[in-house]
């Protein structure tokens, strides 16, 4: 009998070849911006884990800020609070400034708002770093492309919260899309 008249080996055939294509790929890199690295990149990076683990995606993952305010600390209270009320844990990520490494490691660099697009894109041609593709989380939401994700460090926990309904809403589209 041949495999695809035996309906057993031709599903077993069938789920060795996904396996074989999913070792086969490098899994996608995202590094996540914002300006100080501890409200809504880490926050971006801990739902995405999330996500990607929960979807059996294959991602590597980061954050960092635009510069090196926080460097070493732990995200905002505040942001770690909003995070584990949604059943995800950012208390051991630490704050770090992105480097010249991070535009060529990374497959993927998104922002928070324009104006980390506009920091990217300036920093790379001041550099003379090499083309990636940059853009802020929300470009990746249907109907949402354009809108920032607004800064919640000034406010109180519902500027956290209204912060990471977009931020989830943003990442769900990314993952759909790499």
């Amino acid at each position: 009998m041949t495999p695809m008249r035996d309906p057993v080996l031709g599903q077993v055939l069938k789920n060795a070849n996904k396996e074989v294509a999913t070792m086969s790929r490098k899994p996608v890199s995202i590094l996540f911006i914002c300006t100080g690295n501890i409200c809504r990149s880490p926050l971006a990076q801990g739902v995405c884990q999330k996500r990607a683990e929960d979807l059996g995606k294959d991602v590597i993952l980061d954050s960092a800020a635009t510069g090196a305010w926080h460097e070493g600390e732990a995200p905002d209270p505040r942001a770690i609070a909003a995070a584990k009320a949604r059943g995800i844990d950012i208390s051991r990520q630490r704050a770090r400034a992105i480097t010249d490494e991070d535009f060529t490691r990374f497959d993927y660099l998104v922002g928070m708002d324009e104006g980390h697009r506009r920091w990217m894109r300036q920093a790379r041609t001041s550099r003379g770093l090499g083309e990636k593709p940059m853009s802020i989380l929300l470009d990746w939401s249907v109907g949402m492309a354009g809108q920032d994700v607004p800064d919640p460090y000034y406010g109180g926990p519902d500027d956290f919260e209204k912060a990471l309904d977009l931020i989830e809403k943003g990442v769900d589209g990314l993952l759909r899309r790499i």
